[in-house]
């Protein structure tokens, strides 16, 4: 615990001259009884009031020590933690084109990926993990951190109606997802930079084609791992219609062969994912990577603590006055 104005406990000096005062000085003011002979009371017993006739003064000591702890402002300690853990730069990009609500994987495509991607994101606790999405356009969802809690949030938010609203055009721009990503990692300082790339369909827009960025992850040391989502032939589509929704077949339009030249460009490997099953296979390959040394910072803030101190001078301040002006009453 820190205090924000300790300058204000020079005024516990106070407690000194008033604590003098009251056994040297007031008790020339209480009225007092002379009598020829005390020595029949020597024997007397003490009562439980003249065991605590001092209390109120104690009570009073105490009531201005927690007033001055309260203007010296408590708090709790700001503090940073660091430590160093072992993993690899990751970032994943992820196609949010509408044809990720094909329902060949369940419950769709998109909900798939999310599932098999927050359990990747769980199993690797110490990796710097970072989420781009792409349709027509890309953008980054989450820059890499290793505060997985907040990256899941912001990846179960993912939806594939973003070109719906207009929000981005729709499409798949695999090589400005790429892109994206590769521009996250580029000033990486980790030995192993690694790019998962989920799509379900072949490029059919964007500025920078898919072999360009394969390239450029190349040059720049980054690992590529391409996932093609969907079966091999037909996929149930959900078409909204009046009253419900109409199931129509479209056709599965992954392009292997350029996916397939994304990863052995870049050193990585292509997947076909037609189940959760062989989706999750690519743990196995990125769990074989190099890793590196990781340096994790974490920041707590500085929060107010006086309210405790406060509630209690106010309950010994009553107190106080309770016994001083009941049982510890003094005539006149």
């Amino acid at each position: 615990m820190e205090f924000a104005n300790k300058e204000y406990f020079i005024l516990l000096l106070l407690l000194i001259p008033y604590v003098l005062w009251y056994f040297l000085y007031r008790r020339r003011n209480e009225p007092t009884m002379r009598v020829s002979d005390t020595s029949a009371y020597l024997d007397a017993p003490h009562s439980w009031r003249t065991r605590i006739i001092h209390l109120p003064m104690l009570l009073r000591c105490l009531v201005f020590t927690l007033i001055v702890i309260v203007m010296a402002r408590p708090q709790t300690q700001d503090s940073w933690a660091s430590r160093t853990t072992e993993g690899i730069d990751i970032m994943m990009a992820v196609d949010i084109s509408t044809s990720m609500l094909a329902e060949d994987l369940k419950p769709n495509r998109m909900e798939a990926a999310k599932n098999v991607a927050t359990q990747f994101i769980s199993g690797r606790p110490n990796d710097n993990i970072g989420l781009t999405i792409f349709a027509g356009e890309a953008f980054t969802q989450c820059p890499m951190t290793t505060d997985h809690a907040s990256l899941q949030n912001m990846l179960r938010s993912v939806r594939t109606d973003l070109s719906a609203k207009g929000l981005i055009s729709d499409g798949t721009a695999i090589g400005m997802g790429l892109a994206n990503a590769i521009s996250r990692l580029k000033d990486s300082k980790a030995k192993s930079k690694v790019i998962i790339l989920l799509t379900d369909g072949a490029n059919n827009c964007g500025e920078i084609s898919p072999i360009t960025a394969a390239q450029m992850a190349q040059a720049l040391g980054i690992r590529i791992y391409t996932v093609g989502l969907g079966t091999n032939k037909v996929a149930p589509y959900p078409v909204p219609v009046a009253g419900g929704v109409q199931y129509v077949n479209i056709p599965t339009e992954i392009d292997e062969k350029t996916l397939q030249t994304i990863a052995s460009t870049a050193g990585g490997r292509f997947y076909r994912a037609t189940n959760n099953k062989e989706l999750r296979q690519i743990y196995d390959d990125i769990d074989k990577l190099e890793k590196t040394k990781l340096t994790v910072q974490k920041f707590s803030k500085r929060y107010d603590v006086f309210a405790p101190f406060a509630f209690a001078a106010l309950v010994l301040l009553l107190l106080e006055v309770l016994l001083r002006t009941t049982v510890l009453r003094r005539i006149p």
